[in-house]
Order: C-alpha cells, then structure tokens, then sequence
C-alpha cells in the first residue's frame, strides 16, 4: 500500500478489516522507509474505507509508524473517522495515547505548515481543557485564528452559527497530553475525589507516586471530595493518618470536604484531626475563602531535605526538556530561542519584577521537576488566546500559564517515550511571584537554562 501525500501529509488508505491478521498485507517495512524519505510533516491513516478494526489492527501501524516519528520528528497518527471510531480508540488507549486523531483530512491540514488557506476562523472544542489549548496555539502558530469552546453548551451554540467558521474541530486529540489522573486542580489545592466504602483497597488505588511528586514540585494543599464517601473501616483511617503524617514533613495540609460520620465511628475523626486532618461541610468552604486557601495552600522550604542531585540519565535527556520547551514558547512568542546562557547551579533570577513561575513533576523511568519562569505579559498575551479576551486577572492568567506548562509537560512526556523512556507528569503548580517559587526549590541545584525570544526573557531550570 503506497502512500498520497498532499499538502505535507501522506496518507495511507486501507480498506476493510483491520484485525491485525491482515495488516501486513496492507503494510510493508518498504512502505515505511519509502514514506519517510517523502518528508512528510505528517503520516496518517484514513479509516474512511475501513468497516472494522480492533486495537491488533491499528498497534501494527502505530508501532511502525512511532518508529518513524522517532527518527523523522513526525507527526503520526489517524483521520477520517466518526465519533464511533473515535471514541473505540480512545477506549483502547485509553490514557497511553501517544500518536494524533483527526476528524478528518481537512482539519488535519489546518496543523501543517504547508496550508495555504491561513487567517481561517476555526473552532475548538475537546472536553480537555490542555488538549483544547494546546490545538489553539498549534493554530495560531500557523496564522490561524482560533475559537475556543469552554464548554460543550458553548461550543453546541456557537457551531450552529456554521458561517463564522471556516473549521470546526471535535473528536480531535493532538497525542501530546500527559496522562489522566482521578483528580484536580484549584488554586494551587489538588482535589482527591474518593466515593463509597473506604477500605485496604485505597492503598492500591491512590497513586502515591503521583501524590508524593506533587508534593516535590510545590503543593501544600491536598483536598479529598469525601461526600459520597459512606464509610471506612481500621485498614482507610491508617492509611489517611501516615499520609497526613508524611505530608508534614512538607508543612502540607490533608482536608476532608463533606465526610458523613454517622456509619463511621466518631472517635475515626478524632484520630484523624489529632494526625493533622481538617475537616470542611463544603468545597466552598476553602475555595472561596481566599485567604484560608492561600494559608493552606502556602509554599515551604521545609522539604530541602529531600532534595537529590541530578543523575546522569536525567542530564543525557536534557535536551529533550529543551527541545519541548522551547517548541512551545516559540508558537506563543512567534520568535526563535535563542539560548543565552546554562549552567549547573542552584537557580538564580537576578529580575524578579513582573515574573510569574510554574513547575511540573516528571516521574517514572526518570524522575525530577521542570520550572519555568516566565514574563508576566507572555503569560497574559496566551491567556487572551486562550479565553478569547484580554484580562488583568491574576487567577485567570496563572490558569493559562498552567497550561503552557501542561503543554510543555505532555510534550517531554512524548519525546521521552520516543526513546521507550516511559514517564508520568504532575499537575502544573503556578507561583504568583517569584519569592514563593523560591520557598520550594530552596537551594536545589539543577540545570539553569536562560531563553531570549525577542526581547523576552525566560528561564528553564531542570531539577530533582
């Protein structure tokens, strides 16, 4: 099977069943090496023709063609579909996706450099806020203007109105996200959501890895949304009470939102508050007290003492950190990085005004946290691509730079996982000034990269 490529994109076309039996007779290694020498910006494949696959189908061209973008820095993945397809993909991979899915050709178009058609209208939505995001500023780099739908009523409205837009994006997934996890994030606080019968089994269900790398980037704050919790027995009050003990050691706060103790013994909650727990009646009982949350949630230098130097694994990979940092910056700023200065060291901003920060955790194969400092009106210059206005409101702007961040994050992810270096990302932690960055990363040394586009000036600090 030969590829069509047009516009920047080849295309494979198979026809039929794809049940891994007969893939290989639709694909060869030949097929392959002939479509990368094509140059492509991407290699996709249609399923318009195809009447069934199952997962064995697609992971002979996923496998293959993950091989190319590894060597070829291609983009790989699938179009032409319905939202039948669509979601039996996502329900295969579930959150290990790492190749793209296009609606179709047309929209898959949009995402070269080679469309003729730039300025169009396109818009977005994707029930992901990053994914959302990062499909906004993939088209505004390429001159296009987006619309971002935050919400499915909104984007259901504004899609009926089919003049304005030239594109309209759904089902659509770039592949550069970092992983789902049970949880989320509000002012800097992570939200645990916990239900039914508490038992031994939350050990085995909490990700503690995840927990204890969010803890390593920066947040204080961990809530767990207890209401539809009934009960828990000896085996869950353990569990929660080492986990509020280890979360000292970090000045961290454990709370409870909305936990029932009428078929929970009493004395449970004793045990629990006497090990640091808090308990609240209701989620806004903390989000919506600012001055509460900012307590809870403020940052501490007390976990200098877990601090761990960089390895060498971690140093052989840097470039991969840049790499993923700097693509992203450079769609935001239009302007090429130029790098003016590295070193190993603990981490130095002699310019602290108008600086907002964010870092995010890595953890699996390798394991550390990526920070970035960035100028405030960068920051805010994306949240107006972003929301579609401008704003001078700073919770808003630190949810964009979280973004950017996410985005940076999901793209080291795939670059790593190209070289079968499999990690998992944290939530972004954002930092209104730059003193409070300073309480958490301490006296750490790592890697200090400074970054000029134009006249702006970022900083990439990699450290464990």
């Amino acid at each position: 099977m030969k590829p069509v490529l047009k516009n920047g994109i080849a295309v494979f076309s198979p026809q039929g069943f794809l049940d891994g039996n007969n893939t290989n007779s639709f694909l060869s290694i030949e097929d392959v090496e002939a479509t990368a020498a094509l140059k492509a910006e991407m290699i996709l494949v249609s399923l318009k023709k195809v009447i069934f696959f199952n997962r064995n189908g697609l992971d002979t061209f996923i496998k293959l063609f993950l091989n190319i973008r590894k060597k070829n820095q291609v983009t790989v993945g699938f179009c032409d579909y319905d939202k039948k397809k669509y979601d039996a993909i996502k329900n295969f991979y579930q959150d290990n996706i790492h190749f793209s899915l296009f609606q179709s050709l047309e929209i898959a178009y949009l995402f070269t450099s080679s469309f003729k058609n730039k300025g169009s209208n396109v818009l977005i939505y994707n029930n992901d806020k990053s994914e959302r995001s990062a499909m906004a500023i993939e088209l505004h780099d390429n001159g296009h203007n987006p619309v971002i739908a935050q919400t499915l009523d909104e984007f259901n409205q504004k899609k009926v109105k089919r003049e304005t837009y030239e594109y309209i994006i759904e089902n659509s997934f770039l592949g550069q996200m970092g992983q789902k996890i049970a949880t989320r994030v509000t002012g800097n606080a992570i939200i645990y959501t916990i239900s039914s019968f508490l038992d031994n089994e939350i050990s085995d269900k909490f990700n503690m890895d995840y927990h204890n790398n969010s803890l390593n980037v920066g947040f204080r704050l961990f809530i767990f949304d207890a209401y539809k919790v009934i009960s828990m027995n000896i085996h869950a009050l353990n569990f929660f009470s080492k986990l509020s003990s280890a979360a000292a050691e970090y000045n961290a706060t454990i709370c409870f939102v909305g936990m029932k103790f009428d078929k929970t013994p009493e004395s449970f909650k004793n045990t629990l508050e006497d090990a640091g727990v808090l308990f609240y009646n209701q989620m806004d009982d903390i989000l919506q007290n600012k001055e509460l949350l900012s307590e809870l949630g403020a940052s501490s230098a007390s976990n200098i003492k877990h601090k761990r130097a960089l390895n060498k694994e971690t140093i052989l990979e840097l470039p991969k950190f840049i790499d993923a940092t700097v693509a992203t910056l450079e769609m935001m700023t239009n302007a090429k990085a130029i790098k003016e200065h590295a070193e190993v060291s603990t981490i130095t901003i002699k310019d602290k005004k108008d600086k907002i920060a964010s870092s995010i955790g890595y953890y699996g194969a390798l394991d550390g946290m990526v920070i970035l400092v960035f100028p405030k009106n960068i920051a805010k210059k994306a949240c107006e691509l972003l929301i579609g206005e401008s704003t001078e409101d700073i919770e808003m702007i630190l949810d964009t730079l979280a973004e950017l961040v996410n985005i940076v994050g999901g793209k080291i992810k795939t670059l790593l996982a190209d070289e079968n270096i499999s990690v998992n990302i944290t939530l972004p932690r954002t930092y209104q000034d730059v003193d409070s960055l300073m309480e958490v990363v301490g006296d750490r040394k790592g890697v200090q990269v400074d970054l000029l586009f134009n006249d702006d000036k970022f900083l990439f600090f990699l450290t464990r």
